[in-house]
């Protein structure tokens, strides 16, 4: 357990400038993720998920913001320099959405969580999805 912990608070030694914006207060965006353990919901993975239900390949209990927010998720915006940065990416991968999470991940410094194996190509921290 000593060990675990000592994991867990590593980033607070080893990377403050990337976890705070003026020590000790004011967390970044990664300091936020790591600190307090927040998830982020593209809102590209919702509307992705829309399409699904529409076209009949997905069914969900309630609409999707709402399981986010009942899972304790927080929402993340698609902003235009979210949408500049696409445009930026190598083309190792065509599907739009996917292209977006990536783009999302590295401007906010997240982890992508992804099942897709084409995303290794990305410079982008990924962790692997389990169903």
């Amino acid at each position: 357990m000593l060990m675990q912990m000592l994991g867990a608070f590593s980033p607070l030694v080893l990377a403050p400038g990337r976890l705070f914006t003026a020590f000790p207060h004011g967390l970044t965006l990664e300091g936020q993720y790591v600190i307090k353990d927040i998830v982020f919901v593209s809102a590209v993975s919702a509307w992705e998920a829309a399409i699904k239900v529409s076209l009949g390949r997905l069914e969900l209990p309630d609409t999707i913001e709402a399981g986010v927010l009942a899972s304790g998720f927080e929402k993340l915006v698609i902003t235009f320099s979210h949408a500049e940065r696409v445009g930026g990416l190598p083309a190792h991968h065509r599907d739009p959405f996917d292209r977006m999470l990536v783009a999302q991940a590295q401007a906010e410094g997240l982890t992508l969580v992804t099942a897709d194996a084409a995303l290794e190509r990305y410079d982008v921290p990924l962790m692997p999805a389990r169903a």
